[in-house]
C-alpha cells in the first residue's frame, strides 16, 4: 500500500482508536517518516486499548463495619449495603469496606461516605468525588484562652460561596503556581484565578474551624475540616469528562458515575499529578488560616498535623479511593507528622487517634459521625421548634458561631449519628485507638448560606410586590 500524503485524528479515529493525548505524538511520528499503512497499523498497535471489559458477575468481597440498634440505622446500612453490592462489580475494583459513618451518596452504585475501594491500575473521579482532598488540620497553640483563639480564627478565615474579596486574598506560592501551569489538568486560566481567590477559604456544608483543649495536656488547639474548594471541584469535572471517554471504549457496562482513568496512560498519570497538586494547595489552604491565627495571637506553635480524609491513596497498582475515610497506615501518608483527626459533633471531641491495618479495616477509619438520614429529612424531624431554639438546646455551654449569622439546624449535633455508637463501632472493629481528645470550646461554620441568597431574595421580594 502507497503512504498517506497526510493524515489527522479523523483517520485514526475510524481505524479504531479513540481520542487520547497520544494522538499528537502519533500523527507528528506518521506524517513525518510517510508510514505506509502496514507501517503505520504496526506503529498505532501501541496505542490499541484493549477489548471491552463486562462487570466482575458478583461482588468482589467487602467488609461491614457498621451495626444497628434502630430502625432508623438498619434502613442506613441496608442503603449503603445495596449501593456496594452495585459498586463492588466494577471490574478495576478488588476489595472494599464499610465504616461505622456510612451512608448513602447518590445513586444506587455510588460508593457510600464512610466508604474504601481498592482499583488496581485505575483512578475513579466519582469516587473521591468533587470534594477532593478534604481534610482536617490542628495546630495547638498552648495555654492561650480557647476564647482568644476562636476570635483571632473569626477574624481570619472565610467561610461560604466564592473566594476572599479583592484586597483580602492569598497569593499563590511561585512553586506552586509553576506546577499547576504544567499541568493539563490545571492549568487554565479559570482554574489559576480560582485558585489563588479560594485560597484561605472554608466553604460551607460541615466543613468548620473548631477551638477546644487537649484532654491530656490542656492546650488549646484549633482544628480545620475543609477541602480543595473550587480547584478540586473544577478537576473532579474535568476527570469525569475523561473518565466518561474511556468508559464508553472500555467498560460501557459501567456505571457513569464509577467510570475510571486507566493510570498507565499519559492522561492517567497527569490526573494523579493533579491530584497530588490540589492535595499541596488544600494543605496550604489550613495552613494560611492557622498561620494568621497564630500571627494575630503573637502565638507559638507547639505542634502540628493534619489528614485527608477524601482522596485517593496509592500502594504500587492499587489505588485506594476512600470516600470519607481517614487512613490510619502510614504507607498512604508518608508526609504526616503527628497522629490521625477524627471530628464528631461540634457539641463532642475530636478524636485523635492512631492505628494499623487489620484483615478487614484496609488501613483506614472513620471520618466522622456520618449520618443516618438526610439534611432534609432531619428538618422536617425537627417540627414544633424554631431553629433559635434548636440551636440553644443542642449548643448549651459552647461558643458556637454560624459566619452568615443564620443558623443551619442541619449541622446540629443531632443532624448525626450519636458520637459514642461511632466511638464504640471504632473499638469493636479496631479502627484506631483514641490517644487524646479535643474537648470542645466553640466553632465557627458557614450556616444556611441559602437563606438569603440572592435569588431568594430576588423571590421575597416579587412575592412582597405581587
Amino acid at each position: 500500500m502507497e503512504a498517506y500524503t497526510h493524515i489527522n485524528g479523523h483517520h485514526l479515529k475510524a481505524m479504531g482508536f479513540p481520542p487520547g493525548k497520544w494522538y499528537r505524538e502519533a500523527l507528528e511520528h506518521i506524517n513525518k517518516h510517510q508510514l505506509s499503512v502496514p507501517e503505520m497499523l504496526a506503529y498505532l498497535e501501541q496505542f490499541r486499548l484493549p477489548d471491552a471489559i463486562g462487570l466482575h458477575e458478583t461482588p468482589m468481597p467487602y467488609a461491614v463495619h457498621l451495626d444497628t440498634e434502630n430502625d432508623l440505622e438498619a434502613e442506613n446500612l441496608q442503603k449503603v449495603t445495596d449501593s456496594m453490592e452495585v459498586l463492588m462489580r466494577t471490574p478495576t475494583l478488588t476489595k472494599g469496606a464499610v465504616m461505622p459513618d456510612a451512608c448513602p451518596a447518590g445513586p444506587n452504585g455510588t460508593i457510600p461516605v464512610g466508604g474504601v475501594v481498592a482499583a488496581t491500575n485505575a483512578l475513579h473521579p466519582g469516587m473521591h468525588s468533587a470534594d477532593i482532598c478534604c481534610s482536617v488540620m490542628l495546630t495547638d497553640f498552648g495555654m492561650i484562652p480557647p476564647k482568644d483563639v476562636l476570635d483571632a480564627a473569626h477574624a481570619h478565615t472565610h467561610f461560604g460561596p466564592g473566594g476572599r474579596p479583592r484586597g483580602a486574598q492569598f497569593s499563590m506560592p511561585e512553586d506552586l503556581l509553576a506546577d499547576f501551569k504544567e499541568n493539563d489538568f490545571l492549568c487554565d486560566e479559570k482554574s489559576l484565578s480560582i485558585a489563588q481567590e479560594h485560597l484561605g477559604t472554608q466553604g460551607d456544608g460541615n466543613h468548620f474551624l473548631f477551638v477546644g483543649t487537649s484532654a491530656k495536656t490542656g492546650h488549646t488547639m484549633l482544628v480545620t475540616h475543609h477541602g480543595s474548594r473550587g480547584p478540586g471541584a473544577r478537576l473532579y469535572h474535568k476527570g469525569m469528562a475523561v473518565a466518561e471517554r474511556f468508559r464508553q471504549v472500555l467498560s460501557p457496562a459501567t456505571s457513569k458515575h464509577n467510570a475510571w482513568i486507566p493510570f498507565d496512560t499519559e492522561e492517567g498519570k497527569d490526573y494523579w499529578e493533579a491530584l497530588q497538586l490540589i492535595r499541596r494547595w488544600t494543605k496550604l489552604n489550613h495552613e494560611l488560616i492557622h498561620d494568621h491565627t497564630a500571627a494575630a495571637l503573637e502565638a507559638t506553635v507547639k505542634d502540628r498535623y493534619w489528614n485527608e480524609h477524601n482522596f485517593v491513596f496509592r500502594d504500587g497498582d492499587t489505588f485506594y479511593h476512600a470516600k470519607g475515610a481517614t487512613p490510619l497506615a502510614a504507607k498512604f501518608v508518608p508526609d504526616s507528622t503527628g497522629p490521625r483527626l477524627i471530628p464528631l459533633n461540634m457539641a463532642e471531641p475530636v478524636l485523635i487517634v492512631s492505628g494499623t491495618t487489620t484483615k478487614t479495616n484496609m488501613g483506614f477509619a472513620p471520618h466522622g459521625a456520618g449520618r443516618n438520614m438526610s439534611r432534609s429529612q432531619h428538618k422536617r424531624t425537627m417540627g414544633g421548634e424554631t431553629d433559635v431554639e434548636i440551636f440553644a438546646r443542642e449548643t448549651e455551654g459552647l461558643d458556637v458561631r454560624f459566619y452568615s449569622k443564620e443558623i443551619d439546624i442541619s449541622e446540629l449535633p443531632s443532624a448525626y449519628k450519636p458520637a459514642a455508637t461511632v466511638r464504640a463501632q471504632m473499638e469493636h472493629y479496631g479502627l484506631g485507638t483514641v490517644i487524646d481528645e479535643v474537648l470542645p470550646y466553640g466553632c465557627i461554620m458557614a450556616g444556611d448560606v441559602a437563606k438569603n441568597a440572592p435569588w431568594r431574595k430576588r423571590r421575597r421580594k416579587k412575592g412582597k410586590n405581587s
